[in-house]
């Protein structure tokens, strides 16, 4: 938020109930806290944004300056120079979820990340004095899990001849290479490496089952070398060798 549209703010918030009426209109979550950093008003935007079922949960319960994730981030020092009259901007600030469902007990929160510029300010009375203190939320990226790993999914679909990097696939999904592993087989119950070798071995399955091809052939179609590791590889999947696995269902084909 730039310096004229905070000053906007200021000049508008002079009466409390013009202040709790434009806040709650706004798009963005907002909350205003007293001047002990206790919570005093949330707006319709921020109870959404959460999945909180009401502002008694957090109004008149939060502390800004009781919050163990300010304290730990080294920036607790920074939120009270807002508490004395400074506008104080944090940018790119990853959301402690798993903090905010334990708090506000909060059970169906379908976000995986969230990451925000958070733009604190205070409010002045007619005597310059500090009444209150706002903080403004608004998200730079949200991960909501699924779409993320349906774009790695796809990635590792389109690629699957390719090497195996996970540097390109978390880089397809917009995630970190930690987060994604995490994620993905939070999602799909494997790891990202085994969802890449079990979707190569069913494309080798199929090139298999071509009695046009042999089974080097078959292994050269899905840019594999056919050798002794990457036979066994194939029997680790499926529990044959590539040679069993033509002959059983090679045979099952041309029965049907």
């Amino acid at each position: 938020m730039d310096k004229g549209t905070i000053k906007s703010f200021k000049s508008v918030f002079q009466k409390e109930e013009l202040l709790a009426k434009t806040i709650e209109l706004l798009p963005y979550p907002i909350q205003i806290y007293a001047p002990d950093g206790t919570s005093v008003y949330v707006n319709r935007a921020m109870l959404e944004e959460y999945h909180v079922s009401s502002p008694d949960k957090i109004v008149g319960k939060y502390n800004i300056f009781q919050d163990p994730v300010i304290a730990a981030s080294g920036e607790a020092n920074a939120v009270k120079r807002a508490f004395q009259g400074e506008t104080v901007f944090f940018q790119d600030v990853r959301v402690p979820l798993e903090d905010i469902t334990a708090r506000y007990g909060i059970d169906d929160l379908d976000l995986e990340a969230v990451y925000q510029d958070i733009t604190l300010f205070p409010i002045p009375d007619a005597e310059k004095r500090v009444v209150y203190v706002a903080a403004m939320l608004i998200n730079r990226r949200v991960y909501r899990g699924k779409d993320e790993i349906e774009k790695a999914k796809e990635y590792l679909e389109s690629h699957w001849k390719d090497e195996f990097d996970l540097n390109k696939i978390a880089r397809a999904a917009c995630l970190s290479k930690t987060h994604f592993s995490k994620l993905f087989k939070k999602h799909t119950g494997l790891t990202p490496y085994e969802y890449y070798i079990n979707y190569k071995i069913n494309k080798l399955k199929e090139k298999l089952l071509d009695a046009n091809l042999t089974i080097a052939q078959a292994f050269a179609a899905c840019n594999m070398v056919y050798n002794g590791r990457s036979a066994g590889k194939y029997k680790a999947v499926t529990g044959y060798s590539p040679s069993e696995y033509r002959k059983i269902y090679g045979r099952r084909q041309v029965d049907e």
